[in-house]
C-alpha cells in the first residue's frame, strides 16, 4: 500500500505529488496518455501575483520564492488598455492590479500596434512573468517518479474504502494507499462522488482561445500582454504568434473542450477595435476548461466526512501561480504540520466551508 494516491495529472496533482514525495511513496493516476493534457496544457500561464481573490494572491504571492528560484520565468509585463466608454472598468482594473496609469504614446511604445485613436488609456507593470508550464510539470512529475510512479491512461472507475486507506481500480489495475488526493480538476466533484464523499458544486467554465500570426513587420516577442478593460478579451506573445482570447467563462460539462468560433470571433474583434492591423490568418485554436467553486476560492484540505480524502481543486485558472504554495499547503495538512501559509486563507480555502 502507497502513502498517497493522487487522481488528476495536470498541475495541481503534480505539484502536490512533488511535495508528498517528501512524505512517503507516491502514485499519481492520469486518465489521459499524457500529464497537462485538458486545463493545465491550454493554460495562458502568466505568474501575476496581485490577480485574484485575497486567497489567490495569498497563495501567489507566497509562490514567488519558488517561482524565482525554479528558472521557470521569464519576463513578460502587462498591460491594461481601454477605449472611450471603458473609463469605469478601466479604474477598477488599475486598482485592483495596481498598475501605472500611462499615457498612450507610452502604451505604443510597448505595443506599436495599437491605434492612438481607439486607445485612450493604458495602465502597465512589468511584474508579470511567463510561466514555462511544461517544464514545470515535468519537473514536479520526476520528483513523484524519484519515490513512486506516475500512470498514465488509468481512468479511475471504482474507489472504495478499505482497512487502511483507499482503493482505486481502473481498467485492469488496482491501487491502494493510506489518503487518496483528488486533484482531478473539472471531474473533481465525480470522483468525490465515486469515492462517497459529498461535491463541492464546482463548476466547470470554458476559456477558449486563438493562436494567430503576428501583424505583418512586427516581432511581439517583448509584448506584454495586453487585457482589454474589465477583462472582456486578452492578448500575449507566444512564440512569434499571438494568443487572443475572448476572456469566456461559460459554463460547461466536464469533457475535452473545444472553441466555439462565434465565441473566439469575439475576441479577436475586441483586440482589433484597438489595434491598427487586423488578424490576418488563425494558425490554431483550442479551449480548456477553468474550475470554480461557488464562492471563487481554491479547495485545499482534509474532507469534513474522511481526513484520510484530501481536496486540492477549484483552481479557476489559477493553478500555475498558486501551485507551489497550494502543494506545499497539502503536504503541511497531509504531514500533520502547521501550514506556512497565514491561518486565515487555509480556512478560506478549506473544504469544511461547504460541509
Amino acid at each position: 500500500m502507497d502513502d498517497f494516491l493522487i487522481i488528476g495529472g495536470g498541475i495541481a496533482g503534480t505539484s502536490a505529488g512533488a511535495r508528498l514525495a517528501a512524505l512517503g511513496r507516491v502514485t499519481l493516476l492520469e486518465t489521459e496518455s499524457a500529464l497537462g493534457y485538458h486545463a493545465s496544457g491550454r493554460s495562458a500561464a502568466l505568474f501575476e501575483p496581485n490577480y485574484g481573490l485575497a486567497p489567490t494572491v495569498a497563495l501567489s504571492r507566497a509562490s514567488a520564492d519558488f517561482f524565482e528560484a525554479s528558472g521557470v520565468l521569464s519576463p513578460r509585463g502587462l498591460m491594461f488598455i481601454a477605449g472611450a466608454g471603458a473609463d469605469e472598468a478601466f479604474e477598477r482594473d488599475v486598482a485592483a492590479m495596481g498598475l501605472e496609469e500611462i499615457g498612450a504614446e507610452a502604451a505604443r511604445a510597448r505595443v506599436p500596434v495599437l491605434d492612438p485613436a481607439k486607445v485612450t488609456r493604458a495602465g502597465w507593470h512589468r511584474a508579470a512573468w511567463d510561466i514555462d508550464t511544461d517544464r514545470l510539470i515535468q519537473g514536479f512529475a520526476r520528483e513523484i517518479r524519484a519515490a513512486g510512479r506516475v500512470v498514465t491512461g488509468a481512468k479511475a472507475e471504482t474507489i472504495r474504502r478499505i482497512d487502511g486507506g483507499w482503493e482505486v481500480e481502473t481498467r485492469g489495475q488496482s491501487f491502494t494507499a493510506r489518503v487518496l488526493v483528488n486533484a482531478a480538476g473539472a471531474w473533481a466533484d465525480d470522483i468525490a462522488r465515486l469515492a462517497g464523499i459529498a461535491p463541492i458544486g464546482l463548476t466547470p467554465k470554458r476559456r477558449s482561445m486563438a493562436r494567430v500570426a503576428a501583424p505583418g513587420g512586427h516581432d511581439p516577442r517583448d509584448w506584454p500582454m495586453v487585457i482589454g478593460a474589465g477583462e472582456t478579451w486578452y492578448m500575449k506573445p507566444d512564440a512569434g504568434a499571438l494568443l487572443i482570447s475572448p476572456a469566456d467563462a461559460d459554463p460547461a460539462e466536464p469533457h475535452d473542450a473545444w472553441a466555439d468560433d462565434m465565441v473566439l470571433a469575439a475576441g479577436i474583434a475586441g483586440w482589433e477595435a484597438h489595434v491598427t492591423t487586423p488578424v490576418s490568418r488563425m494558425i490554431a485554436n483550442w479551449a480548456g476548461l477553468r474550475t470554480f467553486s461557488p464562492d471563487g476560492n481554491l479547495v485545499i484540505g482534509r474532507a469534513p466526512e474522511d481526513p484520510t480524502f484530501l481536496w486540492c481543486a477549484g483552481q479557476g485558472g489559477y493553478g500555475f501561480q498558486t501551485a507551489p504554495a497550494a502543494s506545499q499547503l497539502v503536504a503541511d495538512l497531509a504531514g500533520g504540520r502547521t501550514p506556512v501559509i497565514e491561518s486565515e486563507t487555509v480556512a478560506a480555502l478549506d473544504p469544511a466551508r461547504y460541509a
